[in-house]
């Protein structure tokens, strides 16, 4: 780092965290990591734009864990920045994952309301339309089948993603904030897809319209999407099968053209020591991040690792700076400070 001023303050800053995985159950490790978590960031985030979350917010979009989400951060009060939320595979998907895992599809309408909290036939409040925005006035008609037949996708769908909007405040399963001068894009599945990110071309071509807002190439534009592109971070190797965006060619296609984007994902819980936390684009595509986990790690070696991580982002005039934090030990870990530098060099230039 040379000529960086050690005392120069960061123009804005903010903090990443992903895969909380809260439970219905108030002393699950999952729920304490994130109490402890949080009690630790307030200690160093004052000032800052927000805490932005990369997916996997509940383990399984229940409303019992949603209720424990609100009594979480309520304990916090006001010590903490505002939250914003993507939308994580365990949030949505159509199989809750358990022992054995519980698949919505083969269910009615009445089995499905019964299993998420509600006992009404689903579809009944305001749905979301194919794009995956909110849409006040209703489903479609025909939209919504009787209680006693099997649920369609699309009903599951605007169930799953009601109950997730309702909770964070989010508009949609994508959207974007412009915060103290600097963009923030979140992008997200439009499938109940139990694993994986599926995004139709209405998002990949808003993402587009939204990535040339205002766009400077000495400027950073944040990215958050909880499944990693395949062959970048840590975790989203082709063999360990973690990757998980169907239309990974084509969202590659789109960032290609703004090598100032840096993208943070989640899913793959890999700890933060692990190879890989920063792929680097080298000006031909985004510098991207493994954001690890609030909730459980994962080893290189393949193995379930308790602990708590996250990521701190400070952005200076030239450059970003992005470190690695222990939750557990409440300290800053070493050896995962990672700088990227603005504006970004392309093709040699800049």
């Amino acid at each position: 780092m040379q000529n960086e001023n050690k005392f120069e303050q960061p123009i804005v800053s903010f903090q990443v965290i992903t895969d909380t995985h809260v439970r219905d159950q108030a002393d699950h490790i999952h729920n304490r990591h994130l109490e402890k978590a949080l009690e630790d960031m307030a200690t160093y985030s004052h000032g800052s734009s927000g805490i932005m979350h990369v997916g996997d917010v509940t383990d399984r979009g229940l409303p019992q864990e949603y209720k424990e989400l609100r009594r979480i951060f309520q304990a916090q009060g006001d010590s903490l920045p505002p939250i914003r939320y993507t939308l994580g595979n365990h949030d949505i998907g159509a199989i809750l994952w358990g022992d054995p895992p519980l698949n919505l599809t083969t269910m009615t309408q009445h089995e499905v309301g019964e299993v998420l909290g509600h006992s009404e036939v689903i579809g009944q409040n305001k749905s979301v339309r194919r794009d995956g925005q909110v849409d006040q006035d209703g489903p479609e008609a025909g939209e919504i089948e009787e209680s006693g037949r099997s649920i369609t996708m699309d009903a599951l769908w605007q169930k799953r993603l009601n109950d997730f909007t309702a909770t964070t405040g989010m508009n949609g399963s994508y959207h974007d904030h412009w915060i103290n001068g600097y963009h923030y894009i979140f992008l997200g599945t439009e499938q109940p897809h139990p694993k994986d990110c599926d995004m139709s071309v209405a998002q990949l071509q808003w993402l587009e319209m939204k990535l040339s807002e205002q766009a400077l190439p000495e400027q950073p534009i944040f990215v958050f999407l909880h499944q990693p592109l395949m062959d970048t971070v840590a975790g989203s190797m082709k063999e360990q099968g973690w990757y998980g965006v169907n239309q990974d060619a084509a969202l590659k296609a789109v960032l290609s053209r703004y090598p100032q984007v840096i993208l943070f994902s989640g899913h793959t819980h890999w700890q933060l020591e692990a190879q890989r936390t920063m792929y680097e684009g080298k000006g031909q595509m985004p510098t991207m991040f493994n954001a690890s986990s609030v909730a459980y790690l994962w080893t290189d070696e393949d193995e379930h690792l308790e602990g708590s991580e996250s990521l701190q982002v400070d952005v200076y005039r030239d450059r970003v700076v992005v470190k690695g934090r222990d939750h557990v030990t409440g300290s800053w870990m070493e050896g995962t400070e990672y700088t990227v530098h603005y504006p970004v060099k392309v093709n040699g230039g800049t």
